[in-house]
């Protein structure tokens, strides 16, 4: 089940590798305002990835998984300012990173975060 988002935060962004921690979300959201001049974010959850499949798609690869990726969105008013900014950070729209078949790695919720079509 998705975390709600608060209105106006619709577009969802992961951050892979990243741990904020629930304890932790007013620094992290405040250093997303100060780092992306005033971008407002809304922290949603971490996820820890599932193992990589092999090549058939049944088994685990072991050795693999267990990487923690947060989930956050963005204002839709902030989105333009930030839109480059957070490359330099490894930031990918959620839709980027469904789309380029990563979608085993996540529990099956995470497509509803998604906004458009990729």
């Amino acid at each position: 089940m998705n975390v709600e988002r608060k209105e106006g935060f619709s577009q969802v962004c992961v951050w892979p590798a990243t741990v904020v921690g629930k304890e932790n979300v007013e620094d992290f959201e405040k250093f997303m305002a100060d780092e992306f001049k005033g971008t407002r974010v809304q922290y949603l959850e971490e996820i820890e990835t599932f193992p990589n499949k092999d090549e058939f798609c049944y088994n685990d690869v072991e050795g693999t998984g267990g990487r923690n990726d947060l989930f956050f969105a963005v204002h839709n008013e902030d989105i333009s300012k930030f839109a480059v900014p957070r490359l330099v950070y490894g930031i990918r729209w959620i839709e980027d990173v469904l789309a380029k078949g990563n979608y085993s790695f996540y529990p099956e919720h995470v497509f509803d975060y998604k906004t458009w079509k990729a």
